[in-house]
């Protein structure tokens, strides 16, 4: 089987959301909504074909329903549809993640005019990441699919092939933003990416956790507590879907801490 974690720009319109979620049909395993990144992470698991079909309703919905302009939060953006990655469950199968990402890329840059930057192993053998393309998109890049330029009510979006990550936020309070931005860039590794964001009374530390077999959520917990000088952690949060194996290596006296559980496991999402 196969996973596609879209992201889609809008958290707050719940009508909105309820629609995008009927779109993706079967293959939908998890939402996950938040208002103030003015985002949602679908995350949807099937079969090849079915997953293929599901992923193309959804970004045809949301193309549909979302203005741009409409749209703030703080989270970057590059579109409407703004991270398309597809993930094969199975190691061996991760050519025909690639095969996903470039056929969804294409699609969306010739048949709706979306420009489309591909982000994982590219032809000539190098390695594009994400944060890449957030800073060098019609800059230094220009787009792999579509049109060179973005439209202001679409925008443009991120199509690429990646391994299984862990996306999860620490809530902090009583720090500034300073001290969480310090925070986040001492997290920032090979394994770990992290940003930090003003969310009301909080900061929140936002991660991606590229490794998580390696450096999982109670490491970086124990990171974020050792280097923060003031303050605390309020809370962790799981956004979308842990493989299960994440979860079980983690001391189960530490899940509700972490945020997590083994109900918002992929294994648990399939049975």
């Amino acid at each position: 089987m196969f996973e596609c974690v879209v992201n889609i720009s809008e958290g707050w319109r719940l009508d909105v959301l309820d629609e995008l979620s009927q779109a993706a049909g079967p293959s939908l395993r998890d939402r996950h909504a938040d208002a103030a990144h003015a985002r949602s992470v679908f995350t949807l698991i099937h079969d090849h074909d079915e997953l293929l079909s599901d992923v193309h309703a959804l970004i045809e919905a949301a193309l549909a329903r979302i203005d741009l302009r409409g749209q703030w939060g703080v989270h970057p953006r590059l579109g409407v549809v703004d991270v398309v990655p597809y993930v094969a469950l199975d190691d061996w199968r991760a050519d025909e993640a690639l095969g996903l990402r470039n056929e969804t890329a294409a699609w969306m840059g010739q048949d709706l005019e979306i420009p489309i930057f591909l982000y994982g192993a590219l032809r000539n053998g190098s390695i594009r990441t994400l944060p890449e393309v957030r800073k060098y998109a019609f800059k230094e890049l220009a787009p792999d699919f579509g049109p060179p330029g973005a439209s202001a009510e679409l925008g443009a979006s991120a199509v690429g092939a990646r391994g299984v990550l862990v996306a999860w936020n620490i809530w902090v309070r009583d720090i500034s933003l300073e001290e969480g931005r310090r925070v986040a860039k001492a997290l920032r590794s090979r394994e770990v990416r992290a940003l930090a964001f003003p969310i009301k009374e909080f900061v929140q530390i936002s991660c991606n956790l590229i490794e998580p077999y390696n450096v999982g959520p109670a490491q970086v917990y124990d990171q974020v507590k050792a280097l923060l000088t003031g303050g605390g952690i309020e809370r962790c949060e799981l956004v979308g879907l842990a493989p299960e194996a994440v979860v079980t290596e983690t001391d189960p006296a530490r899940w509700e801490q972490l945020g997590l559980s083994l109900e918002t496991t992929i294994e648990a999402r399939l049975a």
